[in-house]
């Protein structure tokens, strides 16, 4: 459970407090045990996060999705090699708690303490009540549940979840009249058939849970007022007389107090007041209309559908645990660990020494603080893809990995879908892809049209299969690289505008959409000053998605001059991994 996890729990949580607050102005004038059901949903939705139905509907795959990481990165490796001085800034966003161990402890402890004192005294009052039920005395009245004398109790109540007893205060019975006393039993007995005791109960742990939250106790307050009034108009629905039923309450009140706990069902709960003046006036509220009804019935069917069916809609193709079946595996694997020197040249997928059917890593980081290692290597297939989570010592870790597989797969293929099985089995690695929105650039047309080349076919040889197709005679392979030189350029031969958004992202290391709606494969270059680029992450900028900054001879200038398109920053999906748990392989 994240930080982040709770906080979104939180504000969710209290959102929906907030509309049931609502809620309940709106459905005023009806009857209150209506009321009382929106506010005990209020408090259930502190126990049951959206996060939770979310995964329930993520366990449906989709296959009209694409695989997770399983395509194959769009530049090659040299491209990703020459591109890498453009943003030594941009970094997969490492968790806060590895910083600030102490913020997550000290608030745990707080909590720990709060949670235990409100528990400890509750306990402590139930304790004291269990003593005094030990000294009780049966007796013997026209209800349908057991009956006890007891004389350390305060008020007439209920006791009990699922067995409930009515429990007596000493000389009760000497105190009213039969038809005072019939409503006093009357009123409780509603609590037994509504379950007050067990709604309670559970409201109480979400009060211990979220001692700290106001809105809890606020809910507990008018959850306690509404099944109070609740059960005084059943108890008027059943004809008693209004003047007997207020002076049983009354005589309740100057003889005895209200009792400590809320679980405990009683007379004098409540604003007592309001509940002697709504009483006299004899009044029964109205029932729901059918509108009104259905509405309420939407609203209940939608809270739980709305986030069980984004879940659906967000579920991978294929999980990011789970290896396609066809993936050769490993048959022999030796993992240890080492110590990572950094050299000149960094891959993002560790090939090493390795040869078809032989995995050689060499000593290769886990997933240090540049983002490069195993990991990503595994599941990225691009190379500026935030990976973010996991424990502080993943970063520094660094392991050898020496591996024969079953007959003679690719470099890519053990590099790629192979490791991330062997990382799931020997790590016990779990992590998932997400979406989110974030600051992305559209690629448009610029002003006065595209500069666009047509790719001639049979000039070069496209890298478009895996491994890309074997040269012929005379035929050479389509460039596609960056250059950080001076001046710094982009070349892509026979290249789409979805490809060369890619290669942008690369440059840019913020997302690239092609937006222009122009089909075909070009010959695309185009140079630009790299001292006047802002790269990496770019400074945020507007939230309505303003146009990037435009220096002379920046990329944004160079690109409407030289090839006829622009960018435009915006809003829009980002990708990004998240671990959800690693573990220290053994060594071999």
């Amino acid at each position: 459970m994240t930080t982040s996890f709770i906080i979104n729990h939180l504000w969710q949580s209290s959102c929906f407090a907030l509309l049931a607050g609502l809620l309940a102005f709106v459905l005023r004038k009806n009857s209150p045990k209506v009321r009382y059901w929106v506010w005990l949903s209020a408090s259930l939705k502190f126990l049951i996060p959206f996060a939770l139905l979310v995964s329930l509907g993520g366990v449906v795959p989709r296959p009209t999705r694409r695989p997770v990481s399983v395509a194959a990165p769009v530049f090659s490796n040299t491209l990703v090699q020459i591109a890498q001085p453009f943003s030594p800034s941009l970094q997969p966003t490492v968790s806060v708690d590895t910083l600030l161990d102490w913020a997550p402890v000290a608030i745990g402890v707080v909590w720990v303490l709060g949670f235990l004192a409100i528990m400890l005294a509750r306990c402590r009052s139930w304790l004291e009540f269990r003593a005094a039920l030990r000294t009780s005395t049966p007796i013997e009245l026209p209800i349908p549940v057991p009956a006890l004398i007891t004389p350390g109790a305060e008020e007439p109540g209920v006791v009990g979840f699922l067995r409930p007893v009515l429990v007596l205060p000493a000389h009760f019975l000497e105190q009213l009249n039969p038809r005072q006393l019939g409503a006093i039993l009357a009123h409780e007995l509603c609590h037994v058939y509504r379950r007050d005791n067990l709604f309670a109960g559970v409201h109480m742990m979400v009060e211990a849970i979220f001692w700290f939250h106001p809105l809890v106790w606020w809910i507990g307050s008018r959850m306690v007022e509404e099944r109070e009034l609740a059960c005084d108009e059943e108890v008027l629905r059943m004809g008693c007389e209004p003047s007997d039923y207020v002076e049983g309450i009354l005589k309740v009140c100057r003889f005895y107090v209200e009792s400590p706990l809320p679980c405990i069902s009683g007379v004098t709960g409540a604003d007592v007041k309001r509940r002697l003046r709504a009483i006299l006036a004899g009044s029964i509220a109205d029932e729901l209309s059918a509108v009104r009804k259905m509405t309420l019935t939407a609203i209940g069917l939608a809270v739980f559908a709305i986030p069980i069916l984004i879940g659906v809609l967000n579920a991978p193709a294929i999980r990011a645990q789970s290896a396609p079946a066809a993936t050769p595996k490993f048959e022999v694997v030796s993992i240890k660990p080492c110590e990572f020197r950094q050299n000149t040249i960094s891959d993002m997928a560790p090939q090493g020494n390795s040869t078809p059917g032989n995995l050689r890593t060499g000593c290769f980081p886990l997933l240090n603080a540049n983002g490069k290692g195993l990991i990503r290597g595994a599941y990225a297939s691009n190379p500026f893809t935030p990976i973010n989570g996991g424990p502080s010592w993943m970063r520094s870790a660094a392991y050898e990995i020496n591996a024969k597989a079953e007959g003679s797969p690719g470099v890519r293929t053990m590099t790629g879908p192979m490791m991330r099985a062997l990382l799931e089995q020997y790590f016990h690695l779990k992590i998932h892809q997400q979406t989110a929105e974030g600051p992305v650039f559209f690629l448009r047309v610029a002003r006065g049209g595209s500069k666009l080349h047509s790719f001639v076919e049979g000039s070069c040889t496209t890298h478009d299969t895996s491994p890309p197709a074997p040269l012929g005679q005379g035929q050479k392979y389509c460039k596609d690289l960056m250059s950080g030189g001076s001046p710094a350029s982009i070349e892509a031969q026979g290249a789409t505008l979805d490809d060369f958004s890619r290669m942008l992202f690369g440059m840019l290391g913020r997302p690239v959409i092609n937006k222009t709606g122009i089909a075909g494969r070009f010959d695309l270059r185009v140079e630009f000053s790299r001292e006047g680029t802002t790269l990496g992450p770019l400074q945020a900028d507007d939230a309505d998605g303003g146009a990037p900054a435009d220096p002379p001879n920046s990329i944004f200038s160079a690109l409407p001059e030289q090839l006829g398109l622009r960018l435009e920053a915006a809003k829009g999906p980002v990708e990004a991994f998240v671990i959800d748990h690693i573990e220290k392989p053994p060594v071999n």
